[in-house]
Order: structure tokens, then sequence, then C-alpha cells
């Protein structure tokens, strides 16, 4: 899977717990899940369990600690699903 790939799924996974519309239409793999893109604790852990669905992966928690980016996430998933 590539980086393009993993963005354009991660970007329909995050749409529904956005908050600020701006900064999802640029979303990169340096946007920050809660500092840029504004979505809540409550809501990344939405996130998490979607991206578990999707790829069919288990994120542990310790490895949640460390999701903090869209490019995190997406070292993460690669990792999972290679």
């Amino acid at each position: 899977m590539t980086n393009e790939d993993l963005i354009t799924a991660l970007k329909k996974i995050v749409k529904p717990y956005v908050q600020d519309e701006l900064a999802f239409e640029t979303l990169g793999e340096e946007s920050d899940f809660i500092h840029d893109l504004k979505i809540n604790s409550a809501h990344l852990i939405d996130v998490v369990l979607d991206i578990e669905d999707h790829f069919d992966i288990t994120i542990e928690n310790e490895e949640l600690e460390k999701m903090v980016s869209v490019g995190s996430a997406m070292k993460l998933i690669s990792t999972k699903i290679s």
C-alpha cells in the first residue's frame, strides 16, 4: 500500500471527527490529530477503532500513545500490515 493510499484511507476515517475543516483540506503526514485537526481525545479513540477495523489490525495501548500525527499513524499501519 502506497503512502497516498494510506493518506486517502485515513482521510475517510478521520473526516467525521475533524473540527478544523481548513486543516483537513491540507491534511498530510505532518498533520497532528489533536492540535491541527482538533480531534478530541475521546474521538481519537474512535479513530483508532476505525483504523483497526478498516485495516484489520490491532493497535496496542503503548502504540496508541505514539500515534499523534497522520505520519505516525501511517508508519504504524504500514508496520502492522506488512
